[in-house]
């Protein structure tokens, strides 16, 4: 059921999409769980898409739950589709009806990337500019910054991937993918709509202790086999994604078909 690539990379294979989601569900409320329990609190960065937003619907519905206290959890985003707050292809509006809105999170603790109609108007560089330095306060106030972008050292990292190798919103090729200095970039002409997002960049992604690559589906299963076996980040981004401590590659059969995951 799981193999391992690498010294901190482990790769585990769900049988299909729902037991992925169940299964990524549980083992986040048992990981952030044991943040509080090391630490007080803890904080999570979450990831849209398909597989990302059933991972929080299967959080709301597990009765573990409440394992997690969550008025002591900072919950941020990897990347945000910039368009009006009531848009439904945010993923912050997607997070908040799958699991936020139905858990007693701390409102001051929950840190969403501005919408396009927001206090920073259809401007997405000053919005990715205004999250850089949400990030950065965070990490001054925790004393916990990191490298050159100054952001948290973040517990838990959820990322999802496209089929050409996308992760976050840092596409192929694309001068987000050759970021190393700030920790929040504008991304425009992006090649699937919405076209201007707002997204971390590797120094920001790598800062995180742990890292999650969660997807499903054969038309992942490319991008998955590339990335494990060392692709160029440039080209295929999800390959430069990792945690500091740990990278967990959450997929189910069709998604790990092509991957050298087992020895």
């Amino acid at each position: 059921m799981s193999g391992t690539s690498g010294t901190d990379t482990t790769v585990v294979v769900h049988p299909d999409a729902d037991v992925l989601a169940a299964a990524a569900a549980a083992r986040l409320i048992a990981a952030l769980a044991d943040v509080q329990a090391r630490k007080g609190s803890a904080s999570v960065v979450l990831t849209g898409g398909g597989t990302g937003i059933a991972v929080l619907e299967q959080v709301r519905r597990s009765p573990a739950r409440d394992a997690v206290d969550w008025s002591r959890l900072d919950v941020y985003w990897g990347d945000e589709r910039f368009v009006p707050a009531d848009d439904a292809e945010r993923n912050e509006k997607q997070a908040r009806e799958a699991l936020l809105d139905h858990v007693p999170v701390d409102e001051s603790r929950v840190h969403p990337m501005a919408a396009s109609d927001g206090a920073f108007g259809d401007d997405p560089d000053a919005a990715a500019a205004a999250y850089a330095e949400t990030l950065a306060a965070a990490a001054r106030s925790a004393s916990t910054a990191t490298g050159a972008a100054e952001v948290p050292s973040f517990d838990v990292l959820l990322l999802g991937l496209g089929g050409e190798g996308h992760t976050a919103s840092i596409f192929p090729n694309s001068p987000a993918a050759g970021e190393n200095r700030v920790s929040v970039v504008a991304v425009r002409d992006c090649p699937k709509p919405p076209p201007t997002r707002l997204s971390l960049t590797f120094p920001a992604i790598r800062a995180a202790e742990e890292v999650w690559l969660l997807t499903s589906g054969e038309a992942k299963a490319d991008a998955v086999a590339l990335a494990l076996a060392g692709a160029d980040p440039v080209s295929l981004p999800v390959a430069g994604a990792r945690g500091k401590q740990r990278t967990v590659w959450l997929l189910d059969k069709a998604a790990a078909a092509k991957a050298q995951t087992t020895r």
